[in-house]
């Protein structure tokens, strides 16, 4: 039953994501992107870490993508010729990126089905909970956190710099 809720969902959430690449409208990629996150929330909860699945809204769809959003509009873009041939050459590297990420994953399931399992990892009862996900991210992953936090404000104080039209 959750293969018939999985694959669509998947689907959906690719999509989405080519969309973010493909789509010529700034707003209209982030929009993808937001639609995107929520796909990969929902997978969380077919996964049964349905805290994590809440997280996934609340601090990417919801927080990170508004200011995203902020971001976009401060920036103010126009259609310059500059930016459609920038778009052209990323549309083809990120081609020949997924290109070879298809590669990839095609020699990892030939690998993984050559394979012998002997039977399916047992998930601890406590995965996804609070508790869980508290310990791990103010023990192991402290570090990161911190480096993310800094790193999403350096990137906001940027974009308004840039947006700015005079200094004053």
């Amino acid at each position: 039953m959750e293969l018939l809720i999985f694959y669509p969902l998947a689907l959906v959430s690719v999509g989405l994501a080519l969309g973010v690449v493909l789509n010529k409208n700034p707003i209209g990629s982030a929009v993808c992107l937001i639609g995107m996150m929520l796909g990969l929330a929902a997978v969380f909860v077919l996964l049964q870490a349905h805290f994590l699945a809440i997280l996934q809204i609340l601090i990417y769809a919801g927080a990170i993508m508004v200011l995203f959003m902020f971001v976009i509009m401060l920036l103010n873009l126009r259609d310059d010729d500059k930016i459609w041939k920038v778009r052209e050459r990323n549309i083809w590297l990120s081609s020949l990126t997924g290109a070879m990420m298809v590669g990839v994953l095609y020699k990892i399931i030939d690998i993984i089905a050559g394979a012998e399992f002997n039977a399916p990892a047992k998930v601890p009862d406590e995965f996804g909970t609070v508790e869980m996900v508290g310990t791990a991210l103010f023990t192991d992953f402290v570090l990161p956190f911190e480096v993310a936090s800094i790193l999403l404000l350096a990137a906001m104080v940027g974009s308004v710099v840039l947006a700015k039209s005079k200094v004053d």
